[in-house]
């Protein structure tokens, strides 16, 4: 019988095969006390399961790819850090050493401990590091069971059957082996190495977000997936004949032979598009009526600069310097250490310039364990982004001084974010000043940069007149803004419905900030998600935005819709849009 189940599209196209089930490894974790004798033994067990993990995934490190998505090698430190926290082989311990719990109860005991911490942060990004926890925790447990990876490349892949009845002509020759989709609860960055390297075509997770790490992976990596898919694990069973539409977040288990007709006639229309989109790499982002579009990429990783090329991209808009801190324990990246990071980024986009968003994190967002306290009301209006920075001018200082060395190498953008009073911009500016200073003492040399700053508060984009006299350049990020500006938080499910890129206030803050900025002579930029949805494309080139940056996998798709647009006919009626009390309506018209 047919069914779909359906969860987030968070990486395009469509892929048809048989499915290929992962068991969880807590699904059958025996709980039961041992003796006072047996507690070092116990403790053992643990700990050699702990090395053994820990062997595995420095070996795949050792044995990666050259063309493996470099998201791939972060996320393995994430994991090697996780398993060396004192946080979970301490809270491990205490278990089986204070209350005489088997070894298996007390990681799994310490695992729930933790797993609260990280769903009681605010940032999305961070809570769905839980994800990674909870993976570390099964490796783990495997190794004590005795079990392998969940995720080998098959030795042999079944062959293609014909018992659905199909038409010959959407079926592979007999000789081809049968596509296969996998299908967990969730996958680990080493478990997607794995994948990478095996004969899967998609896959489909129980649990994840946007900005889980399969997300990232998968786009990275351009595969279809399906995430959040809840129940998926458990209703579709070993074999069953499977399509993902990463576009829609669709899963449909047993199709019938008219449905896998029409997804197969699909499957082939995306693969078109994509080859004809490609053809678009090379070619200008030119509108109708002659204004040249400065199409951006949003990366997060030194490497991602030689993705962003390939797909076009005319420079970085947004490089999220914060991943390079994370999960450092403590030990935050040095001035050399970013300033090769930043080097590496500037080189990889052979001459295009990137713009460097210094640290956003705090509040909700440690960097390590001890800098995290447990009583914020509300993090995403506390100690964050600029704020956090400014409340360690030492710190910010040392970030300063590495993007301003790394300017003397190529073009180099340096933009702030949160900033809402004037006395932030004041405080920022001197800053730089200092950190200009302490390189002019050593004699190091160092290049000029852009300064810019990030409208992400209503306060901003309302004094946006005063930013512009003391900025180069604004860059709208629009995750954020609408946020603040509707007071919704969008991880949360019972009010993310309201998260509203069209609401009438968010347009005409946008809209007046992109005006301004035109006025003034200086440059606008969106980089947030509403940069890279060719929905709202036409909108923001009539309200005469001409700087947009993206997820590198969106830019050949934003790209047509401005080679197809004419400025001349969008801007009265995006001016229609910004006035009305219903600007989805208008925009569907």
């Amino acid at each position: 019988m047919t069914f779909s189940v359906h969860g987030l599209a968070v990486a395009r196209g469509i892929a048809i095969g048989r499915a290929v089930l992962v068991a969880s490894s807590r699904v059958d974790v025996a709980h039961y006390f041992v003796k006072p004798e047996q507690v070092e033994g116990e403790i053992e067990r643990v700990r050699n399961g702990r090395n053994a993990v820990v062997e595995e995934l420095q070996r795949l490190q050792t044995d990666m790819p050259a063309d493996a998505p470099h998201e791939l090698t972060a996320l393995l430190d994430v994991h090697l850090m996780l398993l060396q926290d004192e946080a979970l082989t301490g809270g491990v311990k205490h278990w089986i050493t204070e209350r005489l719990y088997n070894a298996e109860w007390a990681l799994t005991t310490q695992l729930e401990v933790i797993a609260r911490q990280f769903d009681e942060m605010e940032d999305e990004y961070l809570r769905e590091r839980k994800a990674d926890l909870e993976q570390v925790v099964e490796r783990i447990l495997r190794y004590m069971k005795g079990v392998a990876s969940p995720v080998a490349p098959p030795v042999s892949s079944p062959r293609r059957h014909k018992q659905l009845g199909l038409q010959q002509d959407l079926l592979l020759d007999d000789t081809v082996d049968v596509p296969l989709v996998l299908v967990a609860h969730d996958l680990s960055p080493a478990d997607m190495l794995q994948f990478k390297q095996s004969v899967f075509a998609g896959f489909v997770t129980d649990v994840g977000g946007k900005t889980s790490h399969t997300a990232i992976v998968a786009r990275s990596m351009d595969i279809p997936a399906v995430v959040g898919a809840r129940a998926a694990s458990q209703l579709v069973r070993q074999g069953d004949w499977v399509i993902i539409d990463g576009d829609a977040g669709v899963v449909i288990v047993d199709p019938s032979p008219i449905i896998l007709a029409e997804y197969g006639f699909r499957q082939r229309q995306v693969e078109l598009e994509r080859e004809r989109l490609a053809r678009l790499r090379h070619t200008p982002a030119i509108t109708i009526d002659g204004h040249k579009i400065e199409l951006l990429a949003n990366i997060e990783q030194p490497g991602d600069a030689a993705t962003a090329v390939r797909a076009g991209a005319v420079g970085v808009g947004l490089f999220r310097s914060e991943f390079l801190f994370m999960g450092k324990t403590g030990n935050l990246p040095g001035e050399d250490e970013q300033y090769r990071a930043y080097c590496e980024a500037i080189d990889g986009m052979q001459g295009l310039p990137v713009t460097i968003r210094t640290i956003d994190v705090g509040a909700d967002k440690p960097l390590d364990h001890k800098s995290h306290k447990d009583n914020y009301l509300n993090p995403a209006l506390g100690l964050r982004a600029i704020r956090w920075s400014l409340a360690d001018p030492a710190m910010f200082r040392t970030q300063l001084r590495a993007v301003l060395r790394a300017a003397a190498h190529g073009k180099v953008n340096l933009l702030f974010p949160m900033l809402a009073h004037t006395h932030e911009i004041q405080q920022t500016l001197a800053q730089v000043d200092l950190a200009r200073g302490e390189l002019d003492a050593r004699g190091e040399p160092y290049g000029p940069v852009q300064l810019g700053a990030m409208i992400e508060v209503p306060a901003a984009a309302l004094m946006v007149r005063t930013f512009l006299k003391y900025f180069d350049f604004l860059s709208i990020g629009t995750n954020d803004l609408i946020q603040y500006t509707l007071a919704i938080d969008r991880a949360d499910e019972a009010v993310a419905h309201l998260y509203d890129p069209l609401h009438p206030a968010v347009l005409r803050l946008v809209g007046d900030v992109i005006a301004e900025g035109e006025r003034q002579g200086k440059s606008v930029c969106v980089c947030g998600e509403t940069a890279g949805d060719v929905t709202m494309t036409r909108l923001l080139l009539g309200l005469g935005l001409r700087s947009f940056s993206m997820h590198p996998a969106q830019i050949l798709a934003v790209k047509q819709e401005v080679l197809r647009a004419d400025t001349r006919k969008l801007a009265p009626w995006a001016q229609q849009v910004l006035e009305g009390d219903e600007p989805a309506a208008l925009l569907s018209s």
